[in-house]
């Protein structure tokens, strides 16, 4: 009797914890759904669990997304696609619920679920379920049938087509906003689905009503239907019904919807094609780069480079440089720091001539800018500029600019300097670096800001790996071993480290001959700091260094560290001294 009893009993467990008032036990056991089922069997999966979801109306948000994520997954578990229908009925209910989480993922689940069902089971079972969310009474089964159209138009018959089609039509006129922006937000997705003679009547006409909502939330979604609606179109197609619209939202009277123009103006630019672009969206976008809310010009000022590249350069010299030339100097730093990191890549676009006379002034009234991201923008893409008017004119213009910037008083300003010179260096090139940036390096060492320091060790290996041990023997490890003797141990400690990096770039011999006597006579430095970091360093050396040197030298060193009267160097010199036999034996 108790065998016939068992298969009952994971439904008992799963009914009492979803009555549990405890919500984390109700998630548990929501979370545990397909091990269940699979316990069940597909068949009781089929008669018993899953009506007994659909009648679960729990209150918990959680539990109901958690539900929603189980259900879309759960195909294998009811005897695959042939019954992946009896998961609608609990997926239907969830897609009404309040919290639009829930019905977000309640519909990503039909569709997936959809998306598998075979066309005569969308037929019977899908397409009502999108009808009846669709004359829904209450907003939200409106607002998620919205999402379910794509999925069931290819399957459905003509007659059944023709009735989707005009239930999208009715969806878009709702007097909910809510319902009209899932409609709109949902159009390009279902647009891709309705054959091409039907695209330009009915699928047109129910985007001009769109466009003219009177609920900007509304209209800005329409915009993303431009995009979508333009790789559909043939190109007369296009520029017959969505240039005119992509013109007049250019003007809305809503920032929102100008906002969402002028990100999506490069994509709406390739449907329509090059020759409509010159006419008519280049005015429009200069409307956008002037306009008069601070956003949109940001916006439109992030694509200006991608802009340009769309058209000759004669048109970018004559339309669109002018309105760079007043962004560079726009009341809002969001604008110019926007402007900075993009305006670079105008340089290959614009050519030599133009980019000499035009862009150089812009680049450095940047360059000069108060705030520090307009800088680091400019200065993060030298390498485009550098591409087109050769590094003896950008050193010219941009260096007093560089050197102003690696002695800012914002320490991060500094720090972002330090990473950009390594590029800078392989860019103008190892004369030009020693005479002029060389001496930066070196300052940088003495710097009151530990990551300054730190970064400023890291930049001498770049360069080093850059330029080559025999370029660093002669310009870099001279100045860095003189530091060794500042008074101020913090210092010292960062010379440490600089050796410790620069080691494995300089090779055993030079390391042997140079780097390790400065280390070995740290170790007696008064400060308990600095030794027990020569411990450190002494064990990253070892495995560059030749095994006798580490027995003669390394070895009585750190053990000479491991009797000192302080703990840590003691903890650190032991440490080093078995990282050091490990090694040793090893080799």
């Amino acid at each position: 009797m108790a065998m016939v009893d068992e298969p009952l009993y994971p439904i008992a467990v799963l009914i009492d914890e979803l009555k549990n008032e405890d919500i984390q036990l109700r998630l548990n056991s929501i979370r545990r759904l397909s091990t269940i089922a699979r316990a069940l069997g597909e068949e009781r999966t089929r008669k018993e669990l899953i009506p007994f979801l659909s009648e679960n109306n729990d209150d918990e948000d959680e539990v109901l997304l958690a539900m929603a994520e189980e259900l879309g997954v759960f195909i294998p578990y009811v005897g695959g696609v042939e019954h992946a229908h009896v998961l609608l009925p609990p997926l239907e209910t969830l897609s009404t619920v309040e919290e639009t989480c829930v019905r977000d993922k309640a519909v990503e689940s039909l569709c997936r679920i959809g998306a598998q069902m075979k066309e005569n089971d969308i037929v019977d079972y899908f397409i009502p379920v999108v009808k009846r969310l669709a004359a829904g009474e209450w907003f939200t089964a409106r607002v998620s049938s919205c999402g379910l159209f794509h999925i069931a138009y290819p399957s459905a018959t003509d007659p059944l087509k023709t009735e989707l089609r005009t239930i999208y039509g009715q969806l878009c006129q709702d007097d909910m906003p809510m319902v009209r922006r899932a409609a709109a937000s949902n159009l390009g997705k279902f647009a891709a689905t309705v054959e091409q003679s039907h695209l330009k009547t009915e699928i047109m006409s129910i985007f001009d009503d769109l466009t003219q909502d009177d609920q900007d939330s509304v209209r800005l979604l329409a915009v993303e239907g431009c995009a979508a609606l333009g790789k559909l179109l043939e190109p007369q197609d296009c520029v017959a019904h969505i240039l005119p619209v992509i013109v007049n939202f250019s003007q809305d009277k809503s920032w929102r919807v100008r906002y969402m123009v002028a990100n999506q103006l490069y994509e709406l630019c390739e449907a329509v094609g090059p020759e409509p672009t010159r006419a008519d969206l280049v005015p429009a976008y200069v409307r956008l780069l002037r306009d008069n809310e601070a956003e949109v010009r940001i916006a439109a000022a992030g694509k200006v480079t991608k802009f340009c590249r769309i058209l000759s350069p004669q048109l970018a010299i004559q339309h669109i440089l002018p309105c760079v030339k007043e962004l560079s100097s726009d009341s809002s730093q969001h604008v110019r720091s926007a402007l900075a990191s993009v305006i670079m890549g105008m340089a290959p676009v614009l050519g030599k001539d133009a980019t000499i006379e035009q862009l150089l002034p812009i680049f450095l009234s940047l360059l000069k800018d108060e705030f520090p991201d307009v800088r680091l923008n400019i200065i993060s893409k030298l390498d485009q500029v550098n591409q087109v008017i050769g590094i003896d004119l950008l050193s010219q213009s941009l260096l007093p600019a560089i050197v102003e910037l690696a002695e800012d008083r914002h320490w991060r300003v500094r720090l972002a300097i330090i990473e950009y010179i390594p590029l800078l260096a392989s860019q103008l090139g190892v004369g030009f670096f020693d005479d002029k940036l060389g001496a930066l390096c070196m300052q940088w060492l003495e710097d009151k800001v530990f990551s300054i320091r730190e970064a400023a060790a890291n930049n001498l290996k770049r360069l080093a790996e850059e330029f080559g041990p025999e370029w660093a023997m002669q310009h870099i490890i001279p100045q860095v071993l003189e530091k060794i003797n500042n008074p101020h141990y913090l210092y010292r400690m960062t010379i440490l480290q600089a050796i410790s990096l620069l080691a494995p770039v300089m090779g055993a011999e030079i390391t042997c001959q140079k780097l390790l006597p400065v280390v070995i006579n740290s170790s007696k430095d008064r400060v308990p700091n600095i030794k027990f970091n020569v411990a450190k360093v002494l064990q990253s050396l070892v495995p560059i260094l030749d095994q006798s040197v580490a027995e003669k030298t390394v070895k009585p060193c750190l053990v000479e560290l491991s009797e000192d009267p302080d703990v840590d160097v003691r903890y650190y010199a032991n440490q080093a001294l078995q990282a050091c036999d490990q090694i040793m034996m090893s080799s």
